[in-house]
């Protein structure tokens, strides 16, 4: 029964060798820099803190951005108040009475007339 324990116990420890040499020839593929997960896992870590950078300087662009547009909004408001006090106050004057000009000879000049004559019956007669 020793003897059946003994074999069994060394096919085990065998099995197990095989096992963790193939795992360490898959884990040495694996972490390999140049062709395997370590390079993709390399590449990867470089493209995560250059898409950090961007982040960092869009965040920085779009608050100086929101600050100016906060700025101009306000100029914005107050410019509009102003108009409205300055329509309001125009409500308030008197209207004056303009008289009425009559057609310059300027806008006589550029009208165009359409002149209808009558053909004479003698032309016409002659045609016939």
């Amino acid at each position: 029964m020793n003897l059946i324990s003994d074999v069994i116990l060394f096919a085990a420890t065998v099995g197990a060798t095989v096992y963790c040499y193939v795992l360490a020839a898959r884990l040495r593929r694996f972490t390999t820099l140049e062709s395997g997960m370590g390079g993709a896992i390399a590449v990867l870590s470089a493209q995560v803190d250059d898409m950090t950078r961007a982040l960092e300087k869009a965040q920085g662009v779009a608050s100086t951005s929101e600050t100016r547009l906060e700025d101009l909004t306000t100029r914005a408001d107050a410019l509009a108040r102003q108009l409205e006090l300055l329509v309001a106050s125009l409500h308030d004057l008197p209207e004056a009475q303009q008289p009425r000009a009559e057609a310059e000879p300027e806008d006589e000049a550029r009208r165009v007339r359409f002149v209808r004559r009558r053909a004479s019956r003698d032309t016409m007669e002659a045609a016939e």
